[in-house]
């Protein structure tokens, strides 16, 4: 018996196949992971994955779950490091982008995976917890704090993918300039319309 096999038994094969299928996604410009080939990965018949996944559609709706855990923990890390406030929002807007360039297929299949139309919505969702507290932080609650939080995804999220589709070049310092909170949060007495 293999060890993933004995894995299996002991109940962990749902997360190496887990496992497997983010490898597969990151050596892939597209989604083409195949239950097969993450079962030939694993070293279990394509039964023993049906048993977790009873199609693609399950599988990767649970490899874009992983990838928005790990989006929102890098994203709570560059908030914390730069100290919360104005910066860390910022800070959480430019590690969106980074992430977004860093595993391109993980990022495009987070979001091929939720409603149309609304937030993701997943039983967990650590990317949007960091994104409303940092919100919150600056803009309270109700509609300004809601209308802040829908500007800083749009901008983030737009920037990603003007990066991930070449219409934008992918450079760091375009990112810090793109990603500012002076842009979102201008002077009192001056409109963000002024020049500065």
């Amino acid at each position: 018996m293999s060890t993933s096999e004995t894995a299996y038994h002991h109940g962990s094969l749902r997360t190496a196949l887990v496992e497997a299928g983010m490898r597969a996604l990151e050596g892939s410009e597209g989604v083409d992971v195949s239950l097969r080939e993450l079962a030939r990965m694993v070293g279990v018949s394509p039964a023993a994955v049906y048993r977790h996944f009873p199609n693609k559609d399950a599988l990767l709706a649970e490899l874009a779950n992983e990838g928005l855990r790990i989006l929102g923990t890098t994203q709570r890390a560059a908030y914390d490091a730069a100290g919360g406030g104005s910066s860390g929002f910022a800070e959480t807007g430019r590690a969106y982008v980074r992430f977004a360039l860093a595993h391109p297929a993980l990022f495009r299949l987070i979001f091929a995976h939720g409603q149309p139309g609304h937030w993701i919505e997943r039983e967990v969702d650590p990317a949007r917890a960091i994104l409303e507290e940092a919100t919150s932080s600056l803009a309270g609650s109700g509609p300004a704090a809601d209308r802040l939080a829908t500007q800083a995804w749009a901008i983030a999220h737009g920037v990603a993918m003007l990066m991930l589709d070449n219409r934008l070049p992918a450079d760091d310092a375009l990112i810090e300039r793109l990603i500012d909170t002076r842009s979102l949060f201008p002077p009192q007495g001056r409109s963000s319309d002024e020049s500065p």
